[in-house]
């Protein structure tokens, strides 16, 4: 069994995820801006306290902050970190308010703000295509190799040989399609339609839900059909058709997060299972134990989970930025500077509750809250 990291390689590791990962978010804002001719102000990694910091010759402060959980590049024009707009832009010498975000075009403007998100989503297509030009795609056919008795599977009537043709209606072309389906829906029904001597049917089908344990001391329940693969197809991939492969698996791993967080919102999934930045140095430390290339994955998953939560329409966070431009397209004018405070104190207050909930999961995870109760007991 694997031993849990030690706290230093713990956040030696959680570091050398986030910290790269960071700065290539705010390195996406920062090249577009430069290129719109936007004067960035502030270019910060972390928040709170600053350790050290540098001027460079565009007047533009490069500095490290105590606390390496986020960061941002304040252009001029901007009134904070959370970018709002400044008033006093427009009583800047001329010059200078043509370096200001808010003097820019509509396009340039969304163009800044969606660089951050998108290069978080490149530096994980780069990862993945490197991996799968390395090592092949797997292409094994979403056919039975074997039925567990008294599975999910066995239960339905599929027998091997059966290819499963879908699952709750989605094609399933692979049998890794049919292991992302179901590990993510434990517990749920599925119409299950299957292709047996060139005949199709449908049975009616339940996915089983199991306890697994990641050698870690964490247990989480996933679901499992109860199928085995028959033998194992691993196609090479050329240095061409590796971005491809790499965006599909992106797609796919997007889709996991929107399908999860649909559950979690709907009440299929608890709340629980969600993580903050103490889970994530748990689990950097975890897969830096694992290997080299556990790691870099684990960085390109954690690159996408950036990218993909920058872009929530949330005021504060890219997406709700880019809300606002898309109502000021429709609308022709800027949303109202009082509809914007009151969205940011809106954002702020959501993105604080979240902070606080994961933050809880997470000493919860780690049994704090069962130790004190111990303690008071």
């Amino acid at each position: 069994m694997i031993q849990n990291p030690g706290f230093l390689l713990t956040v030696l590791a959680f570091v050398a995820v986030i910290g790269p990962l960071v700065f290539v978010h705010e390195l996406g804002h920062y090249l577009v801006g430069r290129w719109c001719g936007v004067k960035a102000e502030a270019f910060s990694i972390g928040f709170g306290p600053e350790l050290f910091a540098w001027v460079d010759k565009r007047g533009t402060r490069w500095r490290i902050a105590a606390l390496p959980l986020g960061g941002y590049v304040k252009f001029k024009g901007d009134m904070n970190a959370a970018s709002m707009t400044d008033p006093a832009w427009l009583q800047l010498p001329a010059a200078e308010r043509a370096q200001s975000f808010p003097a820019k075009p509509l396009w340039q403007r969304a163009a800044i703000v969606a660089a951050g998100p998108a290069i978080n989503f490149l530096f994980a297509i780069l990862i993945l295509a490197t991996f799968a030009f390395v090592h092949g795609e797997s292409r094994t056919p979403a056919v039975a190799g074997m039925v567990q008795p008294g599975s999910a599977a066995a239960q339905a009537g599929i027998q091997a040989g059966d290819r499963i043709v879908s699952l709750g209606g989605r094609e399933m072309a692979t049998f890794d399609d049919i292991r992302l389906y179901a590990q993510i829906r434990p517990g749920e029904p599925v119409a299950i339609v299957i292709e047996r001597d060139g005949q199709m049917f449908e049975r009616q089908g339940k996915v089983g839900s199991v306890t697994e344990d990641d050698g870690f001391g964490n247990t989480f329940q996933i679901g499992r059909l109860g199928l085995a693969p028959g033998d194992p197809v691993i196609e090479p991939v050329s240095l061409l058709r590796a971005p491809v492969v790499a965006v599909e698996r992106t797609g796919q791993i997007v889709r996991t997060m929107v399908e999860t967080m649909g559950q979690i919102v709907s009440g299929g999934r608890s709340v629980k299972e969600l993580g903050g930045p103490l889970k994530i140095a748990q689990v950097s430390g975890q897969a830096a134990t694992m290997g080299l290339e556990s790691f870099i994955f684990f960085a390109a998953l954690i690159s996408i989970n950036l990218g993909f939560i920058n872009l929530l329409p949330i005021p504060m966070l890219d997406g709700g930025h880019l809300l606002f431009y898309g109502i000021e397209a429709i609308q022709r004018r800027p949303v109202s500077e009082k509809v914007q405070e009151w969205a940011y104190k809106s954002g702020l207050a959501v993105l604080l509750t979240m902070m606080v909930l994961v933050t809880f999961n997470d000493l919860s995870s780690f049994g704090l809250w069962k130790s004190l109760s111990g303690l008071i007991g």
